[in-house]
């Protein structure tokens, strides 16, 4: 831990346990925030700090803790402990958890669990905020702009592909959605938890169960799966649905990756990052089965 972490971990444990001795390790993983364990009277805690210019990315640390809670009465996501203002300091219960493998997820005991864990998150009761994937991605484009950054040609494709994917779908009822289902956000400690909610918000629940079917390199197979353990049956129109929405989760990690190109501070290659995506989601876009998705997809 450098000298700039100690100083502002020690200062926020200082903040939140006064005059309490506080041993804190840095956990690593994370690509936009710094997350610190903090062991405080033979208890330990996750001390989550915002990184630069979050609010960008549209971040609110306000419905975080809000989402962090909801989660948290359903069972899926830890205890919230803090939540410190003006700075938005986020404290949670440590899991002592096991990172759960990708491969552990895709197999069918592991998708029937996932979803289970999903259908709580979207059964609960409404959290503060909005995320629409379609809105998300202009709204990184026009800040990107704003920070210097130039667009990749690759948008412009992929604009008319997430056009035609709102054309056919239409609004989609809201429920509280994750929006972030990166393997790194689960941990299994008996029972299978989500953790950062940073993301959170109401949204269309086929882009939480896309963004865990792509972020997890499901196959139509596991989309199937998924389906019948979520909904109790698999029709054609869901899968359709599912489908399209991997599309959509791509465009938002392109474009996320794009913004954070021009205002993140990290050592991390953004701007291959967002290629990656950009290409993955032209792949899809230009597969025939993406014209028949188009047709058969539920419309909201």
């Amino acid at each position: 831990m450098d000298g700039a972490q100690t100083a502002e971990a020690r200062l926020a444990a200082e903040r939140i346990w006064p005059g309490r001795a506080a041993g804190i390790t840095v956990l690593s993983g994370g690509i936009t925030n710094r997350n610190y364990r903090v062991d405080v009277d033979g208890s330990s805690y996750v001390l989550r700090v915002g990184g630069k210019d979050t609010d960008l990315l549209g971040i609110d640390r306000a419905t975080e803790h809000e989402a962090s809670l909801r989660a948290a009465e359903v069972g899926v996501g830890p205890e919230v402990v803090a939540f410190v203002e003006p700075e938005g300091w986020l404290v949670t219960r440590f899991i002592e958890g096991r990172a759960v493998p990708p491969e552990e997820i895709r197999t069918p005991q592991g998708i029937g669990r996932v979803a289970d864990v999903l259908r709580k998150v979207h059964d609960a009761a409404a959290v503060p905020g909005r995320f629409d994937a379609h809105d998300v991605v202009e709204e990184y484009r026009l800040e990107a702009i704003a920070h210097g950054v130039t667009i990749p040609s690759e948008f412009d494709g992929a604009l008319r592909a997430a056009e035609r994917i709102r054309d056919a779908r239409g609004r989609q009822p809201e429920v509280p959605c994750h929006n972030d289902l990166l393997n790194a956000n689960f941990l299994d400690d008996g029972e299978l938890r989500i953790v950062d909610w940073e993301y959170a918000g109401m949204g269309d629940r086929f882009f939480d169960l896309a963004n865990l079917s792509i972020n997890h390199d499901f196959g139509l197979d596991e989309d199937r799966l998924l389906l019948a353990a979520y909904f109790g049956d698999v029709r054609s129109a869901d899968l359709a649905s599912l489908r399209l929405m991997r599309v959509m989760s791509d465009f938002r990690e392109a474009m996320w990756g794009v913004l954070q190109s021009g205002i993140s501070e990290l050592d991390f290659d953004f701007t291959e990052y967002a290629g990656k995506h950009f290409h993955r989601l032209m792949q899809s876009a230009s597969d025939p089965d993406f014209e028949r998705y188009l047709g058969e997809s539920v419309r909201g």
